[in-house]
């Protein structure tokens, strides 16, 4: 196994590995460790190029440090990612191989399931690392993270309902979801049920036919949910949706949804603001998963009702980014980072003092 750290300004510790044996090409990107250990999923992916992998699991490395700090869950960021088809390239020597390559970090990061990944690779992982989350309930982890995501997004949907309404009431609302996979299929259910009007869009006609029947849906077609004139729209699917072509499009007073990178561009969070649509960072309100999973490193073992009691902290969060948005006025995007930079200067602060 070759190992090649790469001096990445601004990061921690970056390495690549290549090991012939498994066929194994992966990338460890550790972005910033002040608030603890690092944590983020690891993604297998068919990169077209070793650069478009690096650049990703930079990109997404951030992503989890900001998330984390927001979140508070004492844990940095990082991210892994796998250069490879996840329908033909999976074995256990592969996965194996990337436990030995997490094990390398020392403990500095830890791993969990993303795109392509699921509890029987990490199982794998398991084999030759401790520094792994979100496996099996049978084996004590934390399980299917996406249940904990859907449960942050809807605690958040009250702070933004009580930001654009005054009320954190979340019945008598008619939402648009985007995507009704593991998070918003679960996000749409509990909307009904509450007594909310919900209107649903999904690629996949089965699971239209599943959900239009519960009380209150309708479901449309998936390019027309931009259109519905609805309270808040709720992206639980791809990435990059809210962009120069969507935005003019939303009927809505608010955005908030469980997908990552909403934005195709940071300007798309100023273009928000200047059609007065409230936008609930992604990373704020979905972070429900990374707490849940961040709850089995350095707790002696995997709480539920802690986990929970952490998640319940999304709502009180999305208040602070509002507050700042506003008092500075900036947008929640900006803000969001804001809160995410002054957590980390604290702790830096905090460190780097004679008394800590």
């Amino acid at each position: 196994m070759e190992l090649i750290q790469l001096p990445i300004d601004g990061y921690e510790k970056v390495v690549k590995c290549h090991d012939p044996a498994s066929g194994l090409k992966a990338l460890i990107a550790v972005h910033d460790i002040t608030l603890g250990p690092a944590l983020g999923g690891l993604r297998m992916w068919p990169y077209n190029t070793e650069d478009e992998a690096l650049t990703d699991a930079l990109r997404l490395a951030r992503g989890m440090t900001y998330k984390s700090a927001v979140a508070n869950t004492g844990l940095g960021g990082g991210k892994s990612v796998i250069i490879g088809d996840s329908k033909t390239q999976k074995s256990e020597a592969l996965f194996r191989s990337m436990g030995k390559f997490i094990e390398s970090f020392g403990g500095m990061y830890t791993t969990a399931e993303d795109v392509g990944i699921g509890i029987k690779e990490l199982e794998w992982i398991r084999l030759e690392t401790k520094h792994v989350t979100g496996l099996s309930r049978e084996s004590g982890s934390s399980g299917n993270p996406s249940p904990f995501t859907a449960r942050g997004v809807t605690r958040g949907l009250r702070a933004v309902t009580e930001e654009a309404f005054g009320t954190s009431r979340l019945d008598g609302f008619h939402y648009a979801i985007q995507g009704l996979g593991h998070v918003g299929a679960e996000i749409a259910r509990g909307l009904s049920i509450m007594g909310a009007f919900v209107t649903i869009a999904d690629i996949d006609p089965a699971v239209i036919e599943e959900f239009s029947v519960l009380p209150g849906v309708e479901a449309v077609e998936p390019d027309a949910i931009y259109d519905v004139d609805c309270d808040v729209f709720v992206p639980c699917a791809l990435g990059g949706i809210l962009n120069d072509d969507t935005i003019p499009r939303l009927k809505c007073r608010a955005v908030a949804g469980a997908a990552n990178n909403q934005l195709l561009e940071d300007r798309h969070a100023e273009m928000l603001r200047q059609r007065d649509i409230i936008y609930a960072p992604d990373y704020v309100i979905n972070a429900g998963g990374i707490v849940n999973v961040s709850v089995e490193v350095g707790q002696g073992g995997y709480n539920e009702r802690a986990a929970v009691q952490k998640i319940e902290n999304i709502y009180t969060a999305l208040k602070e980014v509002f507050d700042t948005a506003r008092n500075e006025d900036i947008t929640t995007a900006s803000a969001a980072d804001k809160v995410a930079e002054h957590r980390l200067e604290q702790a830096r602060s905090r460190r780097g003092s004679p008394t800590a």
